[in-house]
């Protein structure tokens, strides 16, 4: 199963797909070497900061395992807007840790390597982040 692997840094957006199953296992808010993603990235360090999977459930760095969940949420980064106080609602999440379901994984730089990440992906897959 093919990751889709979106790159973070400084505003910048970088996309890459790889076909390996070597993230198979990891957890969100954890790091990894960009070794494992491709050789050009062998210097760079990477932190997981969130994962969606084949259905579009987002994963949360609470939930342990890999499993889908409905949890009831009161505010925070899942629920935005509340039309009261005491709002309650309940969604569906999935774990924390990458399985074979996941398909996008979000990262961001923690160690820059010796090339510069335009260089390795080019410019015309740069995708500008609103701020």
């Amino acid at each position: 199963m093919a990751f889709k692997i979106n790159i973070s840094e400084k505003g910048k957006t970088y996309k890459t797909e790889i076909e390996s199953e070597v993230l198979v296992g990891k957890k969100i808010g954890k790091s990894f070497s960009g070794r494992e993603i491709s050789p050009d990235l062998q210097d760079y360090e990477f932190k997981i900061t969130g994962t969606s999977d084949k259905s579009g459930f987002a994963g949360k760095n609470d939930e342990e395992g890999t499993a889908l969940r409905k949890i009831l949420l009161t505010k925070g980064k899942f629920m935005k807007k509340t039309p009261h106080k005491g709002f309650r609602r309940k969604k569906t999440v999935r774990g924390n840790t990458i399985s074979a379901d996941t398909v996008q994984i979000n990262t961001v730089v923690i160690k820059e390597g010796g090339k510069k990440l335009e260089d390795i992906f080019g410019k015309k897959e740069v995708v500008e982040e609103k701020k």
